[in-house]
């Protein structure tokens, strides 16, 4: 792949007198928890009892882009037979386009996607500007042009096993698939794309979060490091923040992925 750009992850970027959002990729695998990194997020800054108009932090998910379906595609999604892990499921464009306009401080509109008829739904919902954005998915370090758009890169680290059954649970309770579907799904797509599409995007993480929304250490020192954001003070910690935007020093739970790969 590409070597990504040279700006440090965090550096912040002014434009006409103004900070830009400071967006963050949460990438993981399928059930890993990203979903959960985030709602604890929201939740410890106080930003989740607050109007979606006045919040400073906000959520998306790349589940929100996939692509409208063609005739053909749908019938084997129905069938559980269409990959939705792989690359050329989203829309990338739309996700460019979309970030490109969080970073220009717009309103945005985010599709809504259903995940039982497998298709976009008319409706979209309407995320205000905001000071920091979050942005989960899978896939999320896959694409360069994505990749570089993300000041800060985080990847939730969660056994497989927990993963499965975790997805297991979701997918019968809230998308209506019965065991067998699940299981075929996962072993024909899931792992697999898991193996070559996902898991290779985990050096480009600038933090690796082992056991997800468990991990209190690492949870806790993002928190921090997005206050220090949110506040808009240029501090310098004795620990590895550097001027409210540097990178944290190894603790414990929290796995730096500064190494050599």
């Amino acid at each position: 792949m590409p070597r990504d750009s040279e700006t440090k992850p965090g550096d912040p970027v002014q434009r006409d007198g103004h900070r830009q959002p400071f967006l963050i990729g949460v990438a993981g695998g399928t059930a890993s928890g990203k979903s959960s990194v985030c709602n604890k997020i929201m939740e410890l800054l106080g930003q989740n009892e607050i109007d979606h108009h006045q919040r400073q932090v906000a959520i998306l998910s790349q589940d929100s882009f996939y692509k409208v379906l063609t005739p053909e595609h749908k019938a084997k999604a129905l069938k559980g037979q269409f990959n939705f892990d792989h690359p050329d499921a989203f829309d990338n464009d739309l996700i460019i386009e979309t970030l490109l306009d969080i970073k220009e401080g717009k309103t945005v509109h985010i599709p809504v996607y259903d995940f039982v008829s497998h298709s976009r739904k008319e409706e979209t919902v309407t995320v205000y500007p905001a000071d920091v954005v979050l942005f989960e998915g899978i896939l999320m370090f896959y694409s360069q042009e994505i990749r570089d758009l993300f000041q800060m890169k985080l990847f939730v680290d969660t056994d497989a096993d927990t993963r499965l059954s975790r997805r297991v649970l979701r997918d019968i309770s809230e998308r209506g698939r019965d065991l067998e579907s699940i299981l075929a799904q996962y072993i024909n797509f899931v792992k697999p794309a898991f193996e070559e599409f996902c898991l290779p995007t985990k050096k480009y993480a600038d933090v690796i979060i082992p056991r997800g929304v468990d991990n209190t250490v690492a949870i806790n020192l993002i928190v921090q490091h997005i206050q220090d954001i949110l506040n808009g003070g240029l501090t310098k910690r004795p620990n590895g923040w550097i001027n409210g935007y540097g990178f944290l020093k190894q603790q414990p739970g929290v796995e730096s992925s500064s190494r050599p790969h």
